[in-house]
């Protein structure tokens, strides 16, 4: 496992969206697993700059996106199809029929989920999957004790999540739907690479149990060290409970590079 620790947050988006850019360079088809989530408002606005002022090229690549909320429509402010289009879709060269998104709204929720399954698998397989993480370790919605074996499935959201979720919604933890399509875990360990981002003090004691603890379902994130290809981009106060790496660090402008 790589962990970067980048000087702030302005530095943690501009190397994740570097990553981004050099997968999409190296192969135009890419197929991107994508995150929402206020960590990701950085990368996606580097991203969209790179479009704009650096013609980084979106036409050939396909993505999917993590998870979404049962019950939302597409145009419903706080939900996952909203946040997509409006911070990264309608500003990039993204193909629409290239884009998945699950939709909460679907009739039979279980076809919904092995759709997405096998369209994620005729895509090829992820390329690179962009992760967050939440304060209790889900990734995705895949919140502590999910089974490591897990695909595309509803799921309840734990009390913790919806608490911070209830910001979205106004600050009303009432608004917040209390079920979700997600990609399971196995499905995100089976991408090539996978980059996860965090942000902020609050952050630090699941980053450090992602990194050093062991490898249980009560933290979902805990499996990235079972990744061949995993990278961790933090700032310094979500890097703040990390222990030095036994094989040292490389620095680098506003960042140093660990490797555990």
């Amino acid at each position: 496992m790589v962990v970067v620790v980048a000087q702030d947050y302005d530095t943690m988006s501009r190397e994740a969206a570097k990553i981004v850019a050099e997968q999409v360079r190296r192969k135009p088809t890419s197929v991107l697993s994508l995150a929402t989530g206020a960590t990701q408002f950085g990368l996606y606005a580097e991203l969209v700059r790179m479009h704009r002022e650096e013609g980084l090229d979106f036409s050939q690549v396909t993505t999917f996106n993590l998870d979404e909320y049962l019950g939302l429509a597409p145009d419903h402010p706080a939900s996952f199809h909203y946040y997509m289009r409006t911070r990264f879709f309608d500003h990039v060269n993204v193909r629409p029929d290239r884009i998945y998104i699950p939709d909460g709204l679907a009739a039979d929720i279980r076809q919904e989920c092995q759709a997405y399954e096998r369209a994620i698998r005729n895509a090829g397989g992820i390329d690179l999957a962009i992760l967050g993480v939440g304060r209790n370790g889900h990734i995705g919605f895949n919140e502590p004790r999910t089974e490591f074996g897990s695909r595309t499935r509803a799921l309840f959201l734990a009390k913790r999540t919806i608490e911070a979720n209830a910001r979205f919604f106004g600050g009303d933890e009432n608004a917040v739907p209390r079920q979700a399509i997600s990609v399971g875990i196995r499905t995100i360990m089976n991408s090539r690479s996978i980059l996860l981002l965090a942000s902020g003090k609050a952050k630090a004691p699941v980053i450090a149990q992602t990194v050093h603890g062991p490898v249980t379902e009560m933290v979902p994130s805990s499996v990235l060290q079972l990744h061949p290809d995993a990278t961790l981009i933090v700032d310094e106060e979500a890097a703040s409970q990390l222990k030095p790496s036994p094989e040292g660090f490389v620095p680098g402008p506003g960042t140093r590079t660990m490797v555990y």
